[in-house]
């Protein structure tokens, strides 16, 4: 099981394609806020609302700095299909060999009815300007997750 990050850790480096095909990298964003979720599967209810919640809180959350990326393993074409259908309008990126996820903490051992299986856990990683780890939140709920990590940011949650 990957080892999970600790606020203080340097955010490890990545590029991924985004649902065009595009090759996305963290350091794409230097200098920025990025607030990098992963996500277990485009397209079904859990990863819906809280990709929907991401879409809501978009503006403000830009307005504070933040860039929001959600990563997850399917395949470009999956989140092509996902952006279109729920109208996303924040990059999301295909991690098919889930190697960020590993790197990131966010892949490991999961239970589910009985069952004991690897998979995504679903993890957000708070990124500062300088590139080092601010909040590290592993096994979130999809449900109510943006609330949440606004009043942990302490942005205002709206209504």
């Amino acid at each position: 099981m990957a080892e999970r990050l600790a606020p203080g850790a340097p955010a490890p480096a990545f590029t991924l394609p985004d649902a065009d095909g595009n090759a996305i990298s963290l350091a794409d964003f230097s200098g920025r806020k990025v607030i990098l979720y992963f996500y277990p599967a485009a397209s079904t209810p859990g990863c819906t609302k809280q990709a929907c919640d991401f879409r809501d809180n978009l503006a403000s959350l830009a307005a504070a700095g933040y860039q929001v990326l959600g990563v997850s393993p399917d395949s470009p074409m999956k989140l092509k299909k996902f952006v279109t259908k729920e109208d996303l309008t924040f990059p999301l990126l295909s991690d098919e060999d889930h190697g960020v996820a590993e790197a990131y903490g966010a892949w490991g051992e999961k239970k589910n009815y009985g069952r004991v299986y690897e998979g995504l856990i679903r993890s957000t990683i708070v990124i500062g300007e300088d590139g080092a780890v601010e909040v590290a939140q592993y096994n979130v709920r999809a449900t109510g997750h943006v609330a949440k990590l606004r009043r942990d940011l302490g942005l205002a949650v709206e209504a």
